[in-house]
């Protein structure tokens, strides 16, 4: 029975395809929709992959819609060269996937967050994986969703370990650290779940061979995909020894807070160089409670790894 009605809002590469099938995995989550956001690739190219990856897991009944294609602060957006060395291209690792019979909702991505808000309040979870426009301009739509959103966990940021786009700086924030700040520094509860935990739950080709040996299509796409994803981190972060998992760790802390340890902090994000995208502390808060921001500083990797190896074997089983 599932506790949540859980919303994702992706820039669909390798890792946030992970994550789709994650929260469709788990019983604890009601997916009710996809939002898109620019990163990994471009917004469209994004939108297309995650109803691709739905109707490959068979669940093409979830909605997906447009949101943001550039930053709050820019009119335009390009994939940096090495999103496409990570991701591929085309976003999941060069993986053809059959186009989903399904469109892409008319509204926008904005509007539906907005409206789940104030329908669902408290029940309902916001999973960012990508960058924060799409969240900041509904904050700036309607304020008062601050107040209604139950928790809104999101993939970024680093506050005890180096970014990985600067030494200070994750890439999804990186991409609009104005919205992120914006986010940080809003009435909503938030979990950040950043380079800190996600670089420390990894996966490899020992898994991605088990999905193979399902001979199921879904099993045998998502390996080829995640293999891609494995061998570009042998060339970026050869010191890991495997993939991060970054977009399903925060799927899963959103349910199943307890596989992670964290700190309340107010915190904010640098907007101005040298240290634009830097996510911390706000020195202008430290004397004040902090009771909505919680960052995520260790993690029980074994039995997360568990948990998404058992869930996501299901899941290709029966597609």
């Amino acid at each position: 029975m599932a506790k949540y009605k859980m919303i994702l809002d992706l820039d669909t590469g390798i890792d946030d395809a992970l994550a789709i099938a994650y929260a469709l995995a788990t019983p604890e989550a009601d997916l009710i929709g996809i939002i898109g956001s620019y990163g990994n690739v471009v917004t469209e190219r994004g939108v297309q992959n995650s109803l691709d990856l739905l109707e490959l897991l068979g669940h093409p009944e979830v909605p997906v819609y447009l949101g943001a294609q550039h930053s709050s602060t820019t009119d335009h957006f390009d994939v940096m060269p090495v999103s496409a060395q990570i991701h591929g291209v085309n976003g999941v690792g060069e993986v053809e996937l059959k186009t989903a019979d399904r469109q892409l909702e008319a509204g926008s991505g904005v509007d539906f967050l907005v409206a789940a808000a104030h329908k669902y309040q408290q029940d309902l979870i916001l999973v960012p994986t990508g960058p924060m426009t799409n969240l900041a301009a509904a904050l700036d739509q309607d304020p008062a969703i601050a107040d209604l959103i139950g928790n809104v966990t999101f993939m970024g940021g680093a506050l005890t370990v180096p970014g990985n786009v600067t030494p200070v700086t994750e890439a999804n924030i990186n991409q609009d650290p104005e919205a992120a700040d914006r986010v940080l520094r809003s009435s909503l509860p938030l979990t950040m779940v950043g380079l800190d935990v996600t670089t420390r739950t990894l996966l490899t080709t020992k898994e991605t061979q088990s999905w193979r040996d399902l001979h199921t299509t879904a099993g045998e796409k998502y390996a080829d995909i995640v293999d891609f994803y494995i061998d570009a981190y042998k060339v970026t972060s050869p010191h890991l020894g495997g993939c991060a998992l970054h977009d399903p760790l925060a799927v899963a802390v959103a349910v199943e807070q307890s596989l992670v340890s964290t700190i309340y902090l107010n915190m904010k994000v640098d907007t101005e160089a040298p240290f634009a995208g830097r996510t911390i502390g706000d020195e202008t808060r430290i004397n004040d409670p902090a009771t909505q921001t919680q960052v995520a500083v260790n993690v029980d990797k074994d039995r997360f790894v568990a948990e998404f190896m058992t869930k996501l074997t299901e899941l290709f089983k029966n597609n």
